[in-house]
């Protein structure tokens, strides 16, 4: 049984997407549009513990940096480096933060005297927040270049994933696909969207949950390595749904919903707060059944004022 309380949405993620399987069966999916290019018996883990000086005007130290999952694996006879780098929230600087994994990984490899050539590097940015991305994907994102220069610059890329827009059709394995599909349908607020009897392990529906910011909706599952896939989502769907929490409750309903919005909005202002302290449970419950489509905090606001 997983300790649900010491998870983030990033841990769960990582924590799923660690299994050899799930892995490869996402990978596939995304850089090689569902061909089965590597395989779990491949794949070899990867230490990706690097030293990074940031540097500023107030103080220079020394920081580790770690992406979240590194892997190695032979594709057509050469070594590649795979990552996958979580993001539950946007992330302006993300480029800059894939390029420094990469170039320091690259000058770790030229210390090895042992390669006669670098081992490429490919890192997946898999996008889990309710929003748009709206961060930069491109190096030349960041700068103004004369037109003169534009043909001498370098530049660098992400390739980002989001998991509202993955084609689930092509994840091969089972239960990679409906942990996918879980999120993306939780996230449209579509309750039927999963009414095939699908069995669903039971972590993997956790973790689901738990990027979604929507644990408190599912207390006591069934016990098992599985659940039922619909009895699932109708627990979420009736937390919902659920208008008949006592006054006792209210401090308890407003403290989810401020931990849901802090997730699906990074932060909550001063403001916002205040007016989610003031609001009636009638409001919070109308709130509670329209969170997967919220926004921004204009969205908020019109609920519950």
């Amino acid at each position: 049984m997983i300790l649900t309380n010491n998870l983030t949405p990033d841990s769960a993620c990582r924590t799923f997407l660690s299994n050899d399987i799930s892995f490869v069966s996402f990978s596939n999916a995304i850089l090689f549009d569902g061909k089965q290019v590597i395989h779990p018996e491949r794949l070899v883990r990867y230490e990706n513990d690097m030293s990074l000086i940031i540097d500023d005007t107030k103080s220079a130290e020394d920081k580790k940096r770690r992406r979240d999952i590194d892997v190695k694996t032979d594709i057509n006879g050469v070594y590649c480096l795979l990552s996958i780098e979580h993001q539950s929230t946007i992330d302006k600087n993300m480029v800059i933060r894939c390029g420094n994994y990469e170039m320091m990984e690259y000058l770790k490899q030229l210390k090895n005297k042992k390669n006669k050539r670098l081992g490429p590097q490919f890192t997946i940015v898999f996008y889990t927040e309710t929003k748009k991305w709206k961060g930069p994907l491109t190096l030349s994102d960041y700068l103004d270049i004369p037109e003169e220069l534009k043909k001498y610059s370098n530049d660098w890329k992400i390739i980002l994933v989001d998991v509202k827009e993955i084609d689930t059709s092509k994840i091969k394995d089972e239960q990679t696909r409906y942990f996918l599909e879980a999120i993306q349908e939780m996230y449209k607020g579509n309750f039927e969207g999963l009414h095939r009897r699908i069995k669903i392990n039971r972590d993997n529906f956790i973790y689901v949950a738990i990027i979604t910011g929507s644990l408190d909706l599912i207390r006591d599952l069934p016990e098992g390595d599985e659940i039922d896939m619909c009895e699932g989502m109708e627990r979420m769907a009736g937390g919902f749904r659920n208008e008949g929490r006592s006054e006792g409750k209210l401090e308890e309903k407003r403290s989810t919903l401020k931990k849901q919005l802090e997730i699906k909005l990074g932060t909550i202002s001063n403001n916002l707060e205040l007016q989610l302290t003031n609001a009636t449970l009638e409001k919070l419950n109308i709130l509670t059944r329209n969170i997967f489509n919220i926004t921004n905090e204009e969205d908020v606001l019109k609920i519950i004022n």
